[in-house]
């Protein structure tokens, strides 16, 4: 069963142009060094011109319809769909054999994180390219290993003496087999015995997930130092003896119960790292001082003002300077290779981890290596002319990646500063001189300035001192309850009450100026928002006004004047900090802003003590301001879009605005349809693309109702009240001078003066929450076209899975439910995954239709085979009254329909079948008897059994099912038999 069918190597015999034999290289260091993009490409001239292969692009490292994966992290990541079985085949890729390429690769955040050890020593990087060859159903094992060892020693010219290879060597838990086959064809290939090493299932035994292709695999490892023994390093983590190439032999399919099947269609997936096998042929210890980087070196060393690098790792590189290099050198490449496949620093998922991968560069360029501003993205033309002859993208994106790394490092430059002063003002109070730092101030760090928790543990270990980690995360706890609270609509814990309103009027505290959260501009299509100093008039402790509260306090502060808005309006309240004068480094976090009687009242976790009269700057978070900006007047043109193609009928019944997403609630008889949602999107999109201009305007509110098609909402508003425009100015509107349509709302929010800063909007949900009341979810700008990728690929997925069934309906129960399953899972993620809403009402109807097609043809397969058993079991006992047997299915479906087949054909027998699943011990039991059978009803007799065997069991007096499991099933038989002999001859 568990024969391979070997095919013989291809001779070894190919153009000119390869390194020959006869170059064999010295690895003395007296040879001239292979440059690494020789390295590169004869790996992929080998397999492509003397082994057939097909070269196939390296993907973006932004996975496509891959939600398990922050990043591509492994050359295989690309041909998933084949490895599973669901590549389209109308699909170029599902014609692949034999394949070639070098896969760009990042390793950074989730399961595979190299983050933290970049810098630290010589081998670990965030991005790496993963050189690698493939075989889908045509060559497996001998050819595999004979080309890998071919090109290494032949080609490459690596002696192998230096060169160990490990196997798998069995696992009897699982009753897998040592892969003899792999040992014997190493050692025709002429590796010695004694460098041939099995390990287990943790080494040498690769697997895609829980479950799916799996198999052994064989590694081939190097020893730098050569001449010895050196067979105990191997797999020991020595940085002496490396793992330089992988080759993995997927055979096998691991089931959802964890059991092993062979799979119809053996493949082959090989991963070598570029740049330790540079380091190898370079005859250097250390990735960092090959030519993939020391041009990189150079450059960092020009720029900077620290010494040229020398390699120096832990204790001995006293000023880090050396790991700064090797920081600065891996994050360019990472930052450039990312931004040019449309990765951007962010707030979330890939996006947070390239922000946190930039601002680790920038911190290690200007603090150690003491490197102006701007040299971070001064690097980025040496990554393009080391790598943009491979990858051409960088070449066109370089201007771009300059500009965006340019952006975020002046924006993050200034928090470092102040965050760094911050730190050091803290450690020198006398209360944190105990190796302790307040989790208070380093949470500070984190939300207000953005920097990464990691960060503000990297600068506080090299001063020895470490944060109060139980603090610390107490202090996110709450953090991410109070969001909840927002979002689910809980009003802000400090808000004043009557007495305290009338205690401030008494005091004849006048009310907040707030007017300067409309005064913001457009520079350079940047908006720019006004600085803003206040005094603070008054301070509430959540229960009386006091004159002062101490450090750490939560308490609600009154200004004279604010540039924050309030939640109002629909619309989330703003973000940021204040600081005061004088303590320019002490942060306030404001958490939360509600208006009260005329007073805006801030939330506020006091860092030190605060009283009135204190003069404080606020600080506004701009990033979070301009989000929800956006998608407020995305909210505006969405009503205007919804009246112009449902109709005038439909009134708003709710919205509520925030950074990351909008809500609009409306009346309207039913949901929309995938025509109107398609056309109201149309609608918002022709809008922004106009780049119509967004005007406001404060009018008296009588003035203000005069205005023709002016949309409001069941609310009291303020008089004079603020009209916001789309496209018209307000004057117009008053004076009637145009017939134009346009969207115009009574609004206090704040909004974008042009809308094509809006970029896209997408609608990801629209569903009655009510009868005659639909809800409507949508995002706006990257989201959107995230969310319209994400449904590109879900609609190549169902279009592949229809193309399959369409092709060739399953031929067997257990590949229909498979395809049973495939549709499922797919169904799961259409429901999920934010996708356009019109896309995903279509897809799950082809999704129903594809479910009651393989439910179809299940039920005829198991039907079939039912038939089929039926028969056997028939020409095997005849007919009896009392048919007590055994059948091989994993199928309870199987066996019930079996049963009733038997049933059929004898109407007056009582018949029990058991299935017995020898790898588990499970056995499934089904019975089925006459109608006048009151002497053994069906439930009876199957709870009976399925108890006797340790399980359970159901069902009514004429059909019954369980499980329970045995070892020895022939006396369950008998057991089974017995107990209905005995009830019915009573």
């Amino acid at each position: 069963m568990f024969r391979l069918i070997l095919r013989r190597l291809r001779p070894l015999s190919g153009p000119p142009g390869l390194l020959s034999a006869g170059t064999e290289r010295c690895f003395s260091g007296s040879a001239p060094e292979l440059p690494a993009a020789r390295v590169r490409s004869l790996f992929l001239d080998f397999f492509r011109e003397k082994h057939g292969h097909r070269l196939v692009p390296s993907s973006p490292v932004r996975p496509r319809g891959d939600p398990s994966l922050l990043f591509v992290n492994a050359g295989m990541n690309q041909f998933k769909p084949i490895l599973l079985g669901v590549a389209d085949p109308r699909s170029e890729m599902a014609s692949y054999r034999r394949v070639v390429n070098s896969q760009k690769c990042v390793r950074a955040g989730g399961k595979h994180n190299d983050l933290e050890d970049v810098g630290r020593d010589v081998y670990h990087h965030t991005f790496f390219e993963m050189l690698g060859n493939w075989s889908f159903g045509d060559y497996f094992k001998e050819e595999a290993c004979s080309m890998a060892w071919s090109l290494l020693t032949e080609h490459y010219g690596i002696p192998a003496d230096r060169l160990y290879v490990s196997y798998f060597g069995g696992d009897s838990g699982l009753g897998l087999p040592a892969d003899e086959e792999t040992r014997q064809i190493w050692l025709d290939v002429g590796v010695p015995s004694d460098r041939l090493l099995p390990f287990g299932l943790k080494e040498n035994f690769w697997e895609m997930g829980d479950s799916g292709p799996c198999g052994p695999c064989t590694e081939i490892h190097y020893d730098h130092v050569g001449g010895r023994d050196a067979l105990r390093l191997v797999n020991a983590d020595s940085p002496d003896v490396v793992e330089i190439w992988n080759l993995v032999f997927m055979q096998y399919n691991r089931e959802l119960d964890h059991s092993l099947r062979l799979l119809p269609q053996f493949s082959v997936d090989t991963g070598m790292g570029l740049e330790r096998l540079v380091s190898v042929l370079q005859g250097k210890r250390s990735n960092y001082d090959t030519d993939l980087f020391t041009p990189l070196m150079h450059d960092i060393h020009k720029r900077s003002r620290a010494g040229p690098y020398g390699s120096k790792t832990g204790a001995v590189d006293e000023q880090k300077v050396d790991m700064a290099y090797r920081v600065v050198a891996d994050h360019i490449r990472t930052l450039s290779v990312c931004i040019a496949d449309g990765v951007h620093p962010g707030m979330s998922g890939a996006e947070l981890v390239l922000r946190r991968i930039l601002r680790r560069a920038v911190r290690f360029c200007v603090e150690v290596l003491q490197a102006p501003q701007g040299t971070l993205a001064g690097l980025v033309p040496t990554v393009t002319h080391m790598l943009g002859d491979v990858y051409p993208e960088l070449h066109r994106e370089a201007d771009r990646i300059m500009d965006v790394i340019n952006e975020n490092e002046a924006q993050f430059l200034s928090s470092l500063q102040q965050g760094s002063r911050l730190i050091l003002r803290t450690l020198n109070r006398m209360d944190y001189k105990h190796g302790v730092f307040p989790a208070s101030v380093a949470w500070s760090l984190h939300r207000d300035l953005g920097f990464p928790l990691d960060l503000v543990d990297l600068m506080l270990e090299e001063r020895g001192v470490q944060v109060d980690r139980q603090e610390l995360d107490r202090l996110i706890e709450e953090n991410q309850k109070v969001k909840s609270d927002q979002q689910a609509g809980v009003q802000s814990q400090v808000k004043l009450d009557v007495l305290s309103l009338a205690e401030l009027q008494r005091r004849r505290v006048p009310h907040t100026d707030d007017s300067l959260k409309y005064q913001y501009s457009l520079q350079d299509n940047r908006y720019v928002f006004p600085a803003c100093s206040a005094t603070v008039l008054a301070l509430y402790d959540g229960q009386t006004l006091v004159s002062e509260v101490a450090e750490g306090q939560r308490c609600g502060v009154v200004l004279d004047q604010t540039c924050f808005y309030s939640e109002q309006g629909g619309q989330s309240h703003d973000q940021g900090y204040f600081t005061q004068d004088g303590l320019q480094d002490v942060l306030y976090p404001v958490e939360a802003v509600v208006q009260a009687g005329g007073y805006v009242v801030h939330q506020v976790t006091v860092a030190d003590s605060l009283k009135t009269g204190d003069q404080v700057q606020l600080h506004l978070d701009q990033v979070h301001r301009v989000s929800c900006m956006v998608k407020h007047t995305a909210t505006h043109i969405l009503n205007f879009a919804l009246r112009d193609v449902v109709g005038t009928s439909i009134e708003q019944r709710g919205s509520h605005v925030s950074a990351d997403r909008l809500r609009f609630d409306f009346s309207v008889k039913g949901s929309l349809s995938v025509e109107q949602l398609q056309q109201v999107e149309r609608c918002v999109s022709d809008i922004i693309s106009a780049n119509q201009v967004v005007h406001s305007q404060e009018l008296p509110l009588q003035t203000a109702r005069r205005i023709n098609g002016l949309r409001t909402v069941d609310e009291v508003y303020p008089d004079p009240v603020r009209v916001v425009s789309v496209g018209l100015p307000v004057s117009e509107l008053l004076d009637d001078q145009t017939d134009r349509q346009s969207s115009v709302e009574l609004c206090c929010g704040t909004h974008l003066l042009q809308t094509r800063d809006i970029e896209d909007l997408l609608i990801v949900s629209e569903r009655q929450m009510v009868k005659g009341i639909s809800r409507i979810i949508a995002v706006t700008g990257r989201e959107a076209a995230r969310a319209r990728e994400a449904g590109q690929v879900l609609s190549q997925d169902v279009d592949s899975l229809s193309a399959r069934l369409s092709d060739s309906a399953p031929s067997s129960i257990d590949s229909a439910h498979r395809l049973a399953k495939e549709v499922g899972v797919l169904s799961d993620a259409v429901d999920n995954t934010p996708i356009p809403q019109w896309q995903r009402r279509e897809l799950q109807s082809r999704l129903k239709t594809l479910q009651r097609t393989s439910n179809t043809i299940i039920r005829k397969l198991e039907s079939k085979e039912a038939v089929g058993k039926a028969q056997a079991l028939l020409e095997r006992n005849g007919r009896k009254e009392l048919l007590v047997d055994s059948v091989e299915t994993d199928s309870l479906s199987v066996l019930m329909k079996t049963v009733n087949q038997l049933s059929t054909q004898g109407p007056g027998s009582r018949v029990m079948l058991l299935a017995h699943q020898r790898h588990s011990g499970k056995v499934l039991c089904a019975c089925q008897v006459p109608k006048n059978s009151s002497s053994l009803p069906a439930s009876d007799w199957a709870v009976a059994v399925c108890n006797h065997l340790g399980g359970s069991a159901g069902g009514s007096a004429l059909v019954a099912k369980g499980t329970g499991s045995s070892d020895d099933i022939t006396e369950a038989l008998k057991w089974a038999e017995e107990y209905a002999r005995q009830k019915t001859q009573r």
